[in-house]
């Protein structure tokens, strides 16, 4: 145990003493104040909360139709909050020429209420004013039709203003509520195992090239040696990452009123306490199982050269599992065969499960097994690199074959 405190206290000092450590923690908060504080630096500098309608862009609206010319400014103005509408001219090479020069930025030419021609200089990829003239001129058409049918204007209004109550009762899980905080989750410990991971391995590997592993090898248990540098590489790795969450929960508070209704931002952080506590079992077990590999693959490393490609089989086992989970919630299947199966499959588990659990109703049974393999495996690789690691840092020159390593583990 005494080996073991010394390493993680060793390997801990190294990662707080790293430039590159302090440098990108640091950037991260500044960045996320910056975000968190900009509806409050916005709303200080935008000055008055209404702009005037000379400050909105201008959209030209015409009718080829005089009968529903009024009407149809008038339900544009209605619709269209952030431009200022007004009556464009009948000559069109005139019409062109403002929206080119950028004195007008779109134009809607309506013939009566079923067709129209939209002008504008660039279209936008985000454009959805189309969409939104769209529903103007239907509902327009389906008054018409309604007066002419013998409705009066107010009778036919009431009719298509009509609003529909309805209730829902969530009996399981809100995917669209839980979507966003899941996602960061499993996008953090993307990147967290990745950079963390080649950190592990790197390190084993300078050490093992300075020759300085010969005499640590023989004086500390290879066990006690790999614990500890992975168990460091992870609290180093919650601490980056509790120091950047935790400030923007501090900056989000202290700006909640500034965010007002934005769903996006409320349900980050509106996470479930237990679903939190699961969160941190998943990723710390997680890190785990992968840092130990990344460390048994860089004890077995020749040269510094060599990390990348020895990596890169587990490297691409996490990217495949990231994409598969990354796929399931985009098409909200979370519960899909595939994602049962990874459940149970400890390299991709910590993701797998824990979107499901976040995202959809998970038998407490389901959930017991999962953790239950995620641990045995966690530890068993865990004794396992070790042996891997005694063998692999005292092997120099050409990379050592699979099976010289396997026998000399099993002769361990």
């Amino acid at each position: 145990m005494r080996q073991f405190n010394t390493i993680l206290k060793y390997e801990l000092k190294n990662y707080f003493k790293t430039k590159v450590f302090v440098g990108v923690t640091l950037f991260l908060i500044i960045a996320i104040a910056v975000v968190m504080f900009f509806p409050r630096i916005t709303e200080m500098f935008k000055g008055d909360k209404e702009a005037s309608k000379g400050e909105l862009p201008i959209m030209l609206v015409m009718s080829t139709d005089g009968e529903y010319a009024d009407a149809v400014e008038e339900a544009f103005s209605s619709a269209f909050t952030g431009y200022d509408v007004r009556t464009g001219e009948s000559d069109m090479d005139e019409v062109k020429e403002q929206i080119i020069s950028g004195e007008a930025e779109c134009a809607f030419v309506i013939d009566g209420t079923s067709k129209y021609t939209y002008y504008v200089d660039n279209l936008s990829m985000y454009d959805s004013n189309t969409e939104i003239a769209e529903e103007i001129l239907k509902s327009m058409n389906r008054l018409s039709a309604m007066v002419s049918g013998g409705f009066t204007v107010s009778e036919a209004e009431a009719v298509l203003s009509a609003e529909v109550e309805g209730n829902i009762e969530k009996l399981g899980k809100d995917q669209m509520q839980n979507f966003f905080y899941t996602y960061i989750m499993i996008f953090a410990l993307y990147m967290v195992i990745l950079l963390y991971g080649q950190m592990v391995a790197t390190n084993v590997a300078t050490e093992k090239s300075s020759r300085a592993m010969e005499l640590l090898i023989t004086s500390a248990k290879p066990t006690s040696m790999m614990f500890g540098k992975v168990i460091a590489s992870c609290l180093a790795g919650l601490l980056q990452i509790t120091a950047i969450f935790g400030s923007a929960l501090l900056f989000y508070n202290l700006n909640e009123q500034y965010w007002g209704d934005n769903r996006v931002i409320k349900s980050i952080f509106d996470m479930p306490l237990d679903l939190f506590g699961y969160m941190l079992l998943f990723f710390v077990l997680g890190f785990f199982i992968y840092a130990f590999m990344y460390g048994a693959v860089g004890s077995t490393a020749s040269r510094m050269e060599d990390i990348n490609t020895s990596v890169m089989p587990i490297t691409m086992i996490f990217i495949i599992a990231f994409m598969v989970v990354m796929f399931s919630m985009s098409k909200g299947d979370v519960d899909s065969t595939v994602m049962v199966i990874c459940s149970y499959i400890p390299f991709t588990s910590p993701m797998a499960m824990f979107t499901r659990l976040a995202m959809s109703t998970v038998a407490a049974y389901e959930l017991l097994i999962s953790i239950a393999i995620l641990i045995i495996s966690t530890v068993g690789i865990g004794v396992l690199a070790s042996k891997i690691y005694r063998v692999g840092v005292l092997l120099y020159g050409a990379k050592p074959k699979m099976s010289a390593i396997i026998k000399s583990v099993w002769k361990a």
